[in-house]
């Protein structure tokens, strides 16, 4: 069973094995992905349950929700706040390697807004789909 020493909080079976998937990949998974992901040790989750679970892990802060508006949400099991790359034509997202430090918004300027956090997803194309258009 996945402790989850950062909360402190015992996660049910199927939250915990969805977790348990998304830390083993790197390719940031959509949630259709995490589904078939799961469903080999899980068979009979359903896909709603998977989007509930990813949802109650990204709001409780044990995994990533990576992608804006008009985006398809991609799922990162690597919790701590990290640039990533997004292809503008596959949509493949990947971890900026190596990490840099993120920017922090300084209390005069945050309006009164509170437990801010900083997303930064750069846009491109990558080499596979640069490749195809050649």
């Amino acid at each position: 069973m996945i402790e989850e020493e950062r909360k402190g909080m015992r996660l049910s079976k199927q939250r915990e094995a969805i977790l348990a998937e998304l830390c083993k990949v790197t390719t940031h998974p959509t949630a259709d992905e995490v589904y078939e992901m799961v469903r080999k040790t899980m068979p009979r989750i359903s896909l709603g349950t998977v989007y509930r679970n990813l949802d109650f892990l990204s709001s409780r802060g044990l995994v990533l929700r990576i992608g804006g508006a008009g985006t398809q949400k991609r799922f990162d099991g690597n919790p701590v706040p990290h640039p990533h790359v997004r292809c503008s034509v596959c949509g493949r997202v990947e971890d900026v390697e190596p990490f840099f430090e993120l920017p922090e918004l300084p209390e005069a300027h945050a309006m009164g807004y509170t437990n801010l956090r900083c997303d930064v997803e750069f846009v491109g194309v990558c080499p596979l789909c640069a490749a195809k258009k050649m």
